[in-house]
């Protein structure tokens, strides 16, 4: 996968914002909290979030999954998009929004209606797969 694609993925995903956050940084957000970064000084790398023992498993597994440069190395996984199957990419990828929504959006009511949203378009599936 390329950055393009990672975009173009990205923002199918309902209620994803994207943000410029700085000159060289675009982040990702669902219900307000940071769930991917992409740096044009970086263009094969995504920044995702990540349950701790998931991030360790991915780095032992995967050779192109390293701790997040520049972010909390227990919670974030740098992704080389072209180095890993895309469906790994996607995967973790949905694995960062489910995650972001279920632990870090407030209040509860706009995080139940976020899960909701995510349940109704198959996103708890490309988790599993």
């Amino acid at each position: 996968m390329n950055i393009e694609e990672i975009r173009e993925y990205i923002l199918a995903l309902p209620e994803v914002v994207e943000v410029e956050q700085f000159t060289d940084v675009i982040v990702y957000k669902i219900g307000g909290k940071w769930f991917a970064v992409c740096s044009f000084e970086r263009p094969d790398y995504i920044a995702v979030k990540c349950d701790p023992g998931r991030a360790a498993m991915l780095r032992d597994e995967y050779d192109a999954v390293t701790p997040a440069w520049h972010f909390c190395k227990k919670h974030w996984n740098d992704l080389r998009i072209t180095s890993l199957p895309s469906g790994v990419v996607k995967r973790e990828i949905c694995h960062s929004y489910l995650t972001v929504i279920r632990r870090n959006v407030t209040p509860k009511a706009l995080r139940q209606e976020l899960e909701a949203v995510a349940e109704r378009a198959g996103i708890d599936v490309c988790v599993s797969e």
